[in-house]
């Protein structure tokens, strides 16, 4: 009878020694989450941050995880407006590829990802985004589009497609917020009224 007494008691002490490291490590655990949080930059704040694997990709993730936006990205990070291509939307979105980027005259892409040209660049961002969710069928019967910089982009009709400011849609992509349409040339806008190009 003693001797269950002890093996009780020595069980009862070694479960009690184990459930307090769990909990020390727990603790250890959550205050580790804690600090990430904390030490997490200001600037990443916002829609465009937030982790979710389920669900059909936004048009920023459609980009990111394409491999001919790169400079697109880049730009997109250099001029901080991740959050205008999460929204809720719907929003259609012009993504240039890579390579109608590199057609811009040299050192126009170098030049626009300085910091001081940030509101510039964010300018040309935002008219490559329009709010509705437009496939190519309602874009051939719109004559232009009033775009997220408060101007407007020209849509021409050729062999039955729509053009978009010159740019040839060559291919569309579904959104988890609008839709994607991946374009050949960078859209640069009209100077202001007043301004000579």
């Amino acid at each position: 009878m003693k001797t269950a007494k002890k093996l009780f008691f020595l069980f009862a002490c070694v479960s009690l020694f184990y459930a307090c490291k769990n909990e020390n490590q727990e603790a250890s655990s959550e205050n580790s989450v804690a600090d990430t949080e904390v030490k997490e930059p200001a600037d990443n704040k916002g829609q465009a941050f937030i982790t979710d694997d389920q669900g059909t990709p936004n048009c920023l993730q459609i980009a990111i995880s394409s491999p001919d936006h790169k400079t697109l990205v880049a730009a997109v990070q250099a001029a901080q407006v991740e959050n205008a291509l999460v929204n809720v939307g719907p929003l259609t979105v012009f993504a240039p590829t890579d390579a109608a980027f590199a057609a811009l005259p040299a050192g126009t892409v170098e030049n626009l990802l300085k910091p001081e040209n940030k509101d510039v660049l964010a300018n040309i961002l935002k008219y490559h985004v329009t709010p509705g969710n437009l496939n190519t069928s309602i874009l051939t019967k719109l004559p232009k589009l009033g775009q997220a910089n408060n101007q407007y982009v020209d849509i021409e009709i050729v062999d039955g497609k729509p053009m978009i400011g010159g740019a040839n849609i060559l291919i569309s992509i579904r959104a988890g917020n609008g839709i994607v349409h991946v374009i050949d040339k960078v859209l640069l806008p009209p100077p202001p009224t007043g301004e000579s190009e």
